[in-house]
């Protein structure tokens, strides 16, 4: 194969890959098989284009090329495979072979090659440890429950290797750039979501959806940006290509662990290798912390758990952190809490807040509604977008932004700002299948809307205090957009015309039809 590999070639290669374990196991869990595999062949292709071209400058002196190649991004070890002698006590070589995706293709028949992925995955992340700690952790290429017996596992492992072995597979920095790599990752991703429905909802945010958010928040050029529920990391990489150059620094939170091991990969395939990704749970043991305080960033973004339950109220009361000191979320809707962790870790009087959210969040009373009620009252609150429903693999249900911006705060540039801004994008988007989607055009509108702040008739609302006041803090977006469309006038008189045309029509096919009927011998 000559020249450079496009996005659709690479695309459709590891998209068919998949075939190995579709309608076997379910995609929400074969995912990480081949995700893992896409990024050992990553770096097993790069690796192989940089030890190539030592050799052209060293010819066949392997030690030298590997302490050369020892400085690279990602170190890929020998693997020494020993047992030990009965008899003797000594330790006798069984294989020897560099922790690459191409060793274990050319090993792809051997009963163990479970196993062999296995240890080929732990000795990368033994060796790059500081980069690659805990992200192989997850996956168990020997395992019978989510790959089968022996016979049937190693076939499907076999199978996976081959298919990775296509020349449109070939990520070769000289083949393909890294743009493209980062782009098929999330293609995945967005493929697997699509899937697994329901169970998609802890990877996954639809990429319109994530480039919204990510232009609502407004990055720039020296931002700290971070992600408290990053998931497997789309809505950082959106608000990082918002930034328009890589002066930004990534953070992000995650509490599933397989879910963080792809957010880790995915920084790495869009080369934000330093990007600081942490697992655990934001709400109950938040880790981006600095001199034992919660570290502050320029734009905080987010597409949390939506009402997750047991979020841990029990423990709010008394957070180290002070995050709840506007009130404690109901255990059963975490939703407030993480709004309130996001607000919180926005700079003073600078930091801004994208969040999506469930409808219930705009008009939920009690505790919901007091918490509300102070961020509105301490002028945090900036715009509220509504946009349809059936945007996301997991619900059905419409889902809103909302936009916070602490330099409304007093002291900050915009404290004179006092104003909230509505819009409603509910009825914009196009119908799909299974799932509906937004286009560019329409997230060109909402910006452009966004950004000039004034009334646009059934669409957009400017609301002052007052007026937000007198709706008992309520958001719901109804009250402030008008959406109702009149029904036009009925012409009686044209509909009783147009009814004795269809009359006269039909009396006169009945005639046509009896004269029919009797030229039919019986």
């Amino acid at each position: 194969m000559s020249g450079m590999i496009d996005q659709k070639d690479i695309n459709n290669a590891a998209w068919a890959a998949c075939d190995t374990f579709r309608g076997v196991i379910d995609p929400a869990q074969y995912k990480d098989y081949i995700l893992v595999m896409l990024f050992l062949k990553y770096i097993s292709d790069i690796w192989q284009d940089h030890y190539e071209a030592y050799q052209e400058q060293y010819g066949d002196d392997d030690a030298r090329i590997r302490r050369k190649l020892e400085r690279e991004r990602f170190v890929l070890p020998l693997v020494k495979l020993t047992e030990k002698n009965e008899k003797t006590g000594a330790e006798v070589m069984l294989d020897e072979f560099p922790a690459t995706y191409y060793s274990l293709y050319d090993r792809r028949s051997a009963a163990n090659i479970g196993e062999l992925i296995n240890i080929v995955l732990d000795h990368i992340e033994e060796s790059n440890k500081t980069k690659l700690e805990g992200v192989f952790r997850n996956i168990d290429f020997n395992s019978e429950a989510n790959l089968g017996k022996t016979k049937d596992r190693n076939r499907r492992l076999k199978q996976l290797l081959e298919d990775f072995n296509k020349p449109q597979l070939n990520m070769k920095p000289s083949l393909v750039s890294e743009d493209v790599i980062g782009n098929t990752y999330i293609y995945l991703i967005e493929r697997f979501a699509s899937d697994s429905g329901k169970k998609a909802g802890e990877f996954f945010t639809p990429l319109k959806v994530t480039e919204l958010v990510a232009k609502l928040a407004g990055p720039k050029p020296g931002d700290r940006i971070c992600d408290p529920a990053c998931g497997s990391g789309g809505l950082l990489i959106q608000a990082a290509k918002q930034v328009g150059d890589r002066n930004f620094a990534l953070f992000g939170q995650e509490s599933n662990g397989s879910t963080w091991a792809l957010c880790r990969m995915n920084m790495f395939l869009h080369s934000f290798d330093s990007a600081r990704i942490e697992w655990c749970d934001t709400l109950n043991s938040p880790l981006l912390v600095e001199n034992d305080r919660l570290m502050r960033f320029n734009c905080v973004v987010a597409n949390p758990p939506f009402s997750l339950d047991k979020w841990g109220a029990e423990n709010a009361e008394s957070d180290q952190y002070n995050r709840f000191w506007r009130g404690v979320p109901p255990a059963s809707k975490g939703d407030w809490a993480f709004i309130s962790h996001m607000v919180e870790t926005a700079l003073e009087k600078e930091g801004r807040v994208a969040v999506v959210v469930p409808h219930g969040v705009l008009f939920r009373g009690a505790a919901e509604g007091r918490i509300r009620q102070k961020m509105i009252e301490e002028n945090l609150l900036d715009a509220v977008v509504g946009l349809p429903g059936n945007l996301f693999p997991t619900t059905n249900i419409p889902v809103a932004i909302l936009v916070f911006d602490r330099s409304r705060e007093k002291g900050g540039v915009r404290e004179d700002c006092k104003d909230v801004l509505f819009i409603d994008a509910s009825r914009e988007y196009l119908s799909g299948k299974n799932q509906n989607t937004l286009s560019d055009e329409h997230l060109a509108k909402v910006m452009e809307t966004y950004t000039a702040r004034t009334e646009v008739e059934k669409y957009a609302h400017v609301a002052d205090f007052a007026e937000i006041k007198d709706n008992d803090f309520n958001l719901n977006i109804p009250r402030y957009v008008d959406t109702f469309e009149e029904e036009a006038e009925i012409d009686i008189d044209a509909v009783q015309l147009e009814i004795d045309q269809l009359e006269k029509e039909l009396a006169e096919v009945r005639a046509k039809m009896a004269e029919k009927l009797k030229e039919i011998q019986r």
